[in-house]
């Protein structure tokens, strides 16, 4: 894996919501740095800590050395899915917070409130006018949701497919002599 796939891959949870779908691999974002760095020689996938935005927390998938197609196309499509995912909570929680805070402001101007109270302190709603909040966003974004929901089931049963794959031929490979790393050509004597 080289540095830019790797830069790219641990950056793409802080990039804005209207371009994280649509940034380019290879060129990662230049000014950025983060904690989250597997080393070069790792085997493993590496799970990062969660992004602030989406609560997600990040994957780095491991490149065997001699990655076949078939383990190249189910790594492409589990990164995909998860930047997929990540773009959706992404936007959703963002939606979220700002619409409950609207919603929050606009009640305490009805009640003739203030956003703060005589000490200072932010005010808040019970937990009886939050549910109206809470039943309205999720009445409006439920078809939003619904087709989220198909699309991630879809979208995961193409993954355990093409994992069923890549671990069938793998027993294949390894029933019929042939070694995942560097072939030896054999010279006829």
């Amino acid at each position: 894996m080289n540095v830019r796939t790797i830069r790219y891959l641990l950056f793409r949870t802080r990039r804005s919501i209207l371009t994280s779908s649509r940034h380019s691999a290879g060129q990662p974002p230049q000014d950025e740095n983060t904690r989250f760095n597997p080393a070069p020689t790792s085997k493993y996938d590496w799970i990062g800590p969660p992004d602030r935005l989406s609560n997600l927390r990040p994957v780095i998938y491991h490149i065997p050395e001699n990655e076949t197609q078939l383990e190249r196309k189910l790594r492409h499509l589990r990164q995909e899915t998860e930047d997929w995912n990540h773009a959706f909570w992404t936007y959703q929680n963002v939606t979220f917070t700002k619409e409950k805070e609207q919603f929050i402001l606009s009640q305490l101007k009805l009640k003739g409130l203030t956003e703060k109270d005589e000490r200072g302190r932010q005010r808040t709603l019970s937990s009886e006018e939050m549910a109206v909040f809470y039943k309205h966003f999720l009445d409006k974004n439920c078809k939003k949701h619904a087709s989220y929901n198909k699309e991630w089931y879809r979208r995961n049963f193409t993954i355990t497919l093409l994992m069923g794959r890549v671990t069938l031929h793998s027993i294949w490979r390894a029933l019929s002599g042939q070694v995942r790393s560097k072939r030896k050509t054999m010279m006829p004597e």
